[in-house]
């Protein structure tokens, strides 16, 4: 790898975050950097609809940018499926619209009224209305993993001990603990999201960037070169030890 690799932790909808790191990347690595989105990039911050029009802009304007997709994304995609579909995943008593996951916001972006006085059938029909076909697309086409030399980018991390190509979508958008608990090297060096930590961690075997803008704290942005991992910040690179 001989030129440094940007990723981005999970946007939530926090516009003005965004706009912060990609002016930091920007900085640092000017506009031809090489970025990498975690995914993750609506729910619960106030400008999902923003957010999402800022990465369709950057693709469309040529920007050497990968779009990774996270479960908040797939559920998001899922929702504007005619039917609708709710992710299995979830708890019985959790869905998309519910505050908790943040879908309700994410709505109220685009000028939804998905409230809980709302029956969630006319809150579909409004929101296949008022969403653009090309957010629900680029929803769509989100990838699930980068491979880069020895780096894997993916959203919420890998089942130990299955190959990489083997990896299913429900572990590579959902997986916590059994990642998490795993200290032996994986095939490569994960970096992730999905799990919100106070401050960018490196464990050895994985890199977590999620640090929790969706709750309103800084949006975090990891430069990768070689085998060296800095954060960005407006003081510069900062190195990310293990």
């Amino acid at each position: 790898m001989t030129h440094p690799i940007y990723a981005i932790g999970d946007i939530h909808g926090q516009m003005a975050e965004l706009d912060r790191i990609l002016s930091l990347i920007e900085g640092d690595g000017g506009r031809d950097a090489q970025v990498v989105f975690l995914g993750d990039y609506t729910d619960r911050g106030p400008d999902s609809r923003a957010v999402l029009d800022a990465l369709i802009d950057g693709r469309d304007a040529g920007r050497n940018w990968t779009f990774l997709k996270g479960n908040h994304d797939r559920m998001f995609e899922w929702f504007m499926d005619d039917p609708l579909r709710h992710d299995p995943y979830l708890m019985v008593e959790l869905y998309w619209l519910h505050e908790r996951l943040g879908g309700d916001t994410t709505l109220a972006s685009y000028g939804v009224d998905a409230s809980g006085a709302r029956r969630e059938k006319d809150v579909h029909a409004d929101a296949r209305d008022a969403v653009p076909r090309a957010h629900v697309t680029f929803l769509r086409d989100l990838r699930l993993m980068h491979v880069v030399g020895d780096l894997m980018f993916v959203h919420a991390g890998i089942r130990p001990g299955v190959a990489i190509m083997d990896q299913s979508e429900e572990d590579l958008l959902w997986i916590r603990q059994e990642f998490h608990d795993h200290t032996d090297p994986h095939p490569k060096l994960i970096v992730h999201g999905h799990t919100p930590i106070k401050a960018a961690t490196h464990y050895g075997n994985r890199v977590n960037l999620d640090t929790a803008a969706g709750y309103g704290q800084p949006l975090t942005a990891a430069v990768f070169e070689a085998v060296q991992v800095w954060t960005l910040t407006d003081r510069g690179r900062q190195p990310l030890n293990p």
